[in-house]
């Protein structure tokens, strides 16, 4: 939500909330990549990112929908989908790799 909030904040609030949102998501994207590769961490944060951003404002801001637009996020989404199913997780606590 924090991207819509850079397009459509204008007082103290607004940016206090997109500020904030931009902290906790990037937090969780680093406490992702702990136990994730970088790649997949990076791909699934910008595909649901789009995804949502997307949807968020055919939802709430009026934009056009848009069939063609609906199909490429939904590729979108399967590939980020793949890509962690795809993904060994990182060996924890101590074993030899």
């Amino acid at each position: 939500m924090w991207v819509i909030g850079l397009k459509h904040a204008y007082d103290f609030w607004t940016w206090s909330g997109t500020v904030a949102s931009i902290i906790i998501s990037f937090y969780l994207m680093i406490m992702a990549g702990r136990k994730l590769p970088v790649g997949t961490v990076y791909a699934v944060f910008v595909g649901i990112g789009t995804a949502g951003t997307v949807f968020s404002e055919i939802l709430f801001f009026g934009e056009p929908f848009k069939v063609g637009k609906i199909i490429l996020i939904a590729i979108l989404l399967i590939g980020v989908i793949g890509l962690k199913s795809v993904t060994i997780d990182k060996a924890e606590g101590g074993e030899e790799s």
